[in-house]
């Protein structure tokens, strides 16, 4: 399955959840729906997964933690704010790198329309 594909398959149950839900709760509410949502998709989701970052000689256990990583393929970087901030798209690029995964989505369920809350992010797709 490719990175678009999955993310299709990413972006749907935030529609449907967000229909239902609406903005204004905590963003581990959202995180909770979305794995139970994808999970039932049959794909694989890891949930808060530890990323390690390594600088030269030095392994750091904990870099970050991926919100949901699907298919072991696309990272979801879930939000629940006002706005989106610029650092938050680049703070997943970041995740990419690190991880030397290709596409990620940063959903921020807090938008009136979700489909203002979903944005790609790439690295080198």
């Amino acid at each position: 399955m490719t990175e678009n594909e999955i993310s299709g398959i990413a972006v749907d149950p935030a529609y449907h959840v967000h229909k239902r839900l609406g903005p204004g709760l905590l963003e581990s509410v959202y995180e909770e729906i979305m794995y139970y949502e994808l999970t039932k998709k049959n794909v694989e989701v890891q949930r808060q997964k530890v990323i390690p970052v390594v600088w030269e000689d030095l392994k750091m256990e904990i870099g970050f933690r991926a919100d949901l990583i699907v298919n072991k393929k696309v990272i979801i970087e879930l939000k629940s704010v006002e706005t989106l901030a610029p650092a938050h798209p680049k703070q997943l690029l970041t995740y990419l790198k690190i991880t030397g995964l290709k596409l990620g989505i940063l959903m921020n369920f807090n938008e009136a329309l979700m489909k203002n809350g979903i944005k790609r992010v790439v690295n080198g797709l």
